[in-house]
């Protein structure tokens, strides 16, 4: 499919041919007919995409101290790496659509095939030929009379009814409006369809004439008039709200607003404008000032945007879904006239056009920009057409999810050759994963990720020959013998099981699974293929040089040992995915895994027993200390801590037995002492956390049909303990490793 994109690192918009995505459970896979091209959003997105490295830094302090503090922590090559990693992936721009629901995902019971909808939500409803968009970010458009053109207006119609709510506007009032852009023409329709008596001003003389034809009470261009109107038109008391739909740097508007209230007005900026209030007229008149938040009650909470969980319409009776249902119920009462704000329509292919003209390339006045789509009807999606039958109850399209990039090879995988697909395009993948496996000599064969986006420009950056979104292109490619998973960790413990039914050896960044049950499926699945197939889980640390020479240093010492390791995680978001339980199962699960596996590594035994307590952080995290013993007697103290500061090194692991003691500092420094002596390596550019090595070694082993670098048994154990520590959490007692969880042997913690 056709969508556009635009370059991170130059700002250049292209219209690229990437794969279709899929439809995820609670979205709805939506073909799109027309989007809305917003002069304020895209523009300013288009002018920083457009800086030199230097400007973007200038403009963006916050997004250099966390490159400065990478660079502290991790070294000078781990924060270019990472800053590389985002500025090659291009943005997928758009926010405003309305087309056709070809599919529902799970979950989704209110709306079918067949059903015209407008979209919402940057990444969401993108300039795109087909859209997989949340079920809160869409609404049916309610008659067949409002046009795909006119609903594509839906995104900035509800931003500009939520200025609207947030003003207290009713029936009778004067409302100013100062700035009569798109915004603030939606605006002046709206408020004249709830009745109000509207006053606005612009400095473009077009404008302010479209406004008073479509329904403002008096326009001007001059700021000393709008005063005069604002006093005329209320019986010399001022505008009872103001509505800021300006955009400009410059606080001239607000302090406006303040002039032509009444006292006791309401002031809202919709817009983006300097907000350096004058006191003294907000203090005189008692104003009260506020920011509209985009589309209403919902936005910026992906509780409510990616998992459909909606609010009570008793609690909440205007959110952002329904506010973008209330503007198009105006549509179909022919309550507003969006024909006029129409200047520009381009067709997907020359959307780069349209870009030109709202940046100022093209010097013409424009209003509302609309990017439309092809119309054609075709019968079937590309994967329907494989399977030979079409679904029930689905719409179809021409809508590849493969692209393919390089000349294919007729043969299957050629004999002793690793021919990797990789499943999951995120940060971790581009910047890590995927460069450890070329580095190891992989040949790259296919990318899946659910977005085409990522998909396409992760596949074209590494070479791979084909990118898809939908993984069963994966699976059944017979040319792929290695599959490497790197999906968000509700999913490895399917796509594991699923790859090695399909004879693949499987390569699972941690954690493996987040539950016994489906640790016992993933036992079961393997032991059908042990010999044949190699799993490797990315436990990468243990094959870090640092860490060679750690284990090595220690076997001298005999053991057992205390080791202790330190893990200054730092906070995240609350809606992080990893936190999700439903996704990333808590961080417990998702990391603490790795800090398992190294003391294992390190004193070469499994644990049997583990403990662990948490503490609530002042940030809202927990800081977890887990307690382990090993069945060579060893001790490990796991400090898992989300209350520190992430300027500081991350990791440290220090080990006492057998007269020595061994101290790894995040990677980069190593001390050895035994017998009075010390020695000391450090690397100072960047740290070797061994994920190249990790797949070096995976590769090797494949290709000799030697046993996996980390055997399974040491995996079950190293994730059967993990669990065994999230589960000590919940019950307080101590956990014995090694048990089914209906046998599972708990014992009180000692207090």
């Amino acid at each position: 499919m056709k969508q556009v994109l635009q370059s991170a690192r130059t700002g250049v918009i292209e219209v690229a041919e990437v794969p279709a995505p899929g439809v995820l459970p609670g979205c709805v896979l939506v073909r799109i007919a027309a989007s809305l091209v917003s002069a304020g959003t895209e523009r300013a997105s288009s002018d920083f995409a457009a800086k030199s490295l230097l400007q973007k830094a200038r403009s963006r302090p916050d997004l250099v101290r966390e490159v400065m503090n990478k660079i502290r922590r991790d070294g000078v090559l781990s924060a270019a790496s990472a800053v590389r990693s985002r500025l090659d992936q291009p943005a997928a721009l758009g926010y405003s659509s309305a087309g056709t629901v070809m599919e529902v995902g799970e979950g989704i019971t209110d709306l079918q095939p067949g059903d015209r909808v407008a979209c919402a939500g940057a990444g969401f409803a993108v300039h795109a030929e087909f859209a997989c968009v949340p079920r809160l970010l869409l609404a049916r458009i309610p008659s067949a009379e409002v046009a795909f053109e006119s609903a594509a207006f839906t995104t900035i119609g509800a931003v500009a009814i939520h200025g609207v709510r947030t003003a207290e506007a009713k029936l009778g009032d004067v409302v100013a409006v100062i700035g009569l852009g798109l915004l603030g023409q939606l605006a002046v329709q709206i408020l004249k369809a709830a009745g109000c008596r509207v006053i606005g001003v612009d400095p473009v003389q077009e404008r302010a004439q479209l406004a008073a034809r479509l329904g403002a009470l008096a326009v001007t261009t001059s700021e000393a008039e709008f005063r005069d109107l604002c006093l005329r038109h209320s019986g010399g008391n001022g505008a009872d709200s103001v509505l800021i739909a300006a955009e400009t740097s410059s606080s001239g508007p607000v302090n406006v607003a303040s002039e032509v209230a009444r006292d006791r007005g309401v002031v809202v900026a919709v817009g983006t404008v300097g907000m350096e209030l004058q006191r003294k007229l907000y203090y005189e008149k008692e104003l009260d000032f506020r920011v509209s938040r985009s589309y209403g009650p919902g936005r910026y909470d992906a509780a409510f945007e990616q998992k459909g969980r909606d609010y009570p319409i008793g609690y909440v009776r205007w959110s952002e879904t329904r506010n973008m249902e209330a503007f198009l119920q105006l549509l179909a009462d022919g309550k507003l006239d969006l024909k006029p704000l129409i200047t520009h329509s381009f067709a997907i292919e020359n959307a780069s056009a349209a870009y030109e003209l709202i940046t100022g390339k093209a010097q013409e006045p424009h209003l509302g920009v609309v990017i439309s789509y092809s119309k054609e009807k075709a019968p079937l999606l590309a994967k329907d057409l494989r399977e030979g039958a079409p679904v029930p109850g689905r719409m179809y399209s021409r809508a590849s999810r493969r692209l393919e990039l390089i000349a294919r090879r007729p043969e299957s995988s050629p004999q002793g050759e690793v021919r990797v697909g990789v499943l999951g395009a995120g940060n971790f993948a581009q910047g890590v994963l995927i460069p450890a496996i070329k580095a190891a000599g992989a040949q790259m064969v296919g990318l899946c990720a659910s977005g085409g986006t990522r998909a396409k420009s992760s596949a074209d950056r590494f070479g791979f020959e084909f990118c898809t979104t939908d993984e069963d292109e994966i699976y059944s490619d017979a040319s792929i013998n290695t599959i490497a998973i790197a999906t968000r960790h509700h999913l490895h413990a399917a796509q594991v099981v699923r790859a090695l039914e399909c004879g693949k050896h499987v390569f699972c960044e941690k954690p493996l699974c987040l539950n016994e049950g489906e640790l016992e499926e993933i036992e079961r699945a393997y032991s059908r293929f042990d010999g044949d197939l190699r799993l490797m889980v990315g436990f990468n640390r243990r094959f870090a040089a640092m860490a060679r020479r750690m284990k090595d240093f220690l076997a001298q010492a005999g053991g057992p040992f205390v080791m202790h390791y330190r893990v200054n995680a730092g906070s995240l978001p609350k809606d992080h995915w990893i936190e999700d339980p439903e996704q990333g199962g808590g961080r417990i699960l998702g990391e603490v895994c790795h800090f398992v596996d190294f003391l294992s590594f390190l004193c070469k035994a499994d644990p049997t027993t583990v403990s662990a307590r948490s503490i609530s952080s002042a940030s809202g995290g927990q800081d977890v200390i887990a307690s382990l013993e090993f069945s060579d007697g060893s001790v490990g103290t796991i400090s898992y801590l989300c209350s520190g500061d992430r300027a500081f090194s991350k990791e440290r692991v220090e080990v006492f037995g057998g007269g020595s003691v061994a101290v790894l500092d995040d990677f980069r420094r190593l001390d050895l002492v035994r017998r009075g002596r010390k020695s000391s390596s450090r690397s100072w550019l960047k740290q070797h956390k061994g994920h190249a090595a990790e797949w070096k070694a995976f590769c090797e082993r494949i290709q000799s049909g030697g046993p996996a670098p980390i055997s399974f048994a040491e995996i079950v154990a190293s994730t059967r303990a993990t669990i065994r520590i999230a589960d000590s959490l919940r019950s307080g007692h101590e956990e014995i490793v090694g048990y089914d969880n209906d046998d599972t042997i708990s014992a009180p913690l000692v207090s």
